[in-house]
């Protein structure tokens, strides 16, 4: 499922050792899992059939707290679930914050305000993060260091939507705030329309400047796991960060073909995140990620 699902990740998640591996791809295969069912997908693509939609969220909200509770589900995906939080204390509150998101997918939501954008992104990547931690062995209760696993999947979720704005408008998605479209005299039905393409560039450039903050407060918290965790979590920052930058390097013409970061500059983090693993973290870093625009307490009290 990570193979096919998030090229990306698989290629950093390589990197853990054996263990968190695996209990990696067992959280990623119920987050894929979820996505999917939500959706109509098989492993992401084109959006299927949305009318059962909410009998499916119900579904996945089922299946979650059977899973949690030590029962067998009967989907491989969410026993996965059961598995790595029996063995790493992963709690429903935190599979509800992520199913949260979910939710607001299935109602059809889009963001009015750049809190509203994200307070999505924490449901859908910044709770994954707090979970993905958790499955590392981090203390539930170490919130600097669970703030920083956030702001690691605030960054992949921003960079994702900037790189498939098209796809989703496409599919009567838009997770751009309206306020920013409002500002940049985008209609939001009509965003597609290539007269608007230069304005939704300086938009993606806009999201793609957060997801960079966001990118070095988590090279921050990395300095707090293990020499292989960092390592994968280093270069799984640098592959995704790599996203957001080729979206705004390619400005007007992101999205006439698919973003992707070639093989070449996967390797090529792989190697520059094991010299990373010993460097301190720099002052630089630290300006470049304080103050967060949108914390994780903050984000979590907001009801979706």
């Amino acid at each position: 499922m990570i193979g096919k699902g998030s090229k990306s990740f698989a290629a950093a998640s390589r990197l853990f050792d054996r263990t968190t591996r695996e209990r990696v791809w067992l959280l990623y295969a119920w987050c894929r899992r979820c996505d999917d069912l939500i959706d109509g997908q098989d492993l992401g693509g084109d959006m299927g059939d949305q009318s059962a939609v909410t009998s499916r969220l119900q579904q996945v909200r089922a299946l979650t707290t059977l899973a949690l509770t030590g029962g067998d589900t009967g989907e491989p995906a969410f026993d996965c679930l059961g598995v790595v939080a029996a063995e790493t204390g992963l709690t429903q509150d935190m599979a509800d914050a992520v199913i949260a998101g979910f939710a607001l997918d299935a109602r059809g939501w889009s963001p009015q305000t750049e809190a509203d954008l994200m307070q999505y992104c924490w449901h859908v990547a910044g709770a994954v993060g707090v979970m993905m931690a958790v499955v590392m062995g981090v203390d539930p209760d170490d919130d600097e260091t669970l703030d920083r696993a956030c702001d690691l999947g605030l960054a992949f979720q921003l960079a994702n939507i900037s790189r498939d704005l098209a796809e989703d408008f496409a599919a009567g998605r838009c997770y751009l705030p309206a306020q920013w479209l409002a500002e940049a005299a985008i209609p939001a039905g009509d965003a597609l329309n290539p007269r608007y393409r230069d304005a939704l560039a300086g938009l993606a450039a806009r999201m793609c400047g957060m997801a960079a903050a966001y990118e070095s407060s988590a090279r921050i918290g990395a300095r707090r796991l293990e020499m292989r965790q960092r390592w994968a979590i280093l270069a799984a920052a640098g592959i995704y960060g790599d996203i957001a930058r080729l979206v705004k390097r390619r400005g007007a013409n992101a999205w006439d073909t698919r973003t992707v970061v070639s093989t070449t500059r996967k390797i090529g983090w792989i190697g520059r995140s094991l010299v990373q693993t010993m460097l301190p973290v720099t002052a630089r870093m630290h300006e470049l990620a304080a103050p967060r625009r949108h914390t994780r307490h903050e984000l979590a009290q907001r009801v979706a």
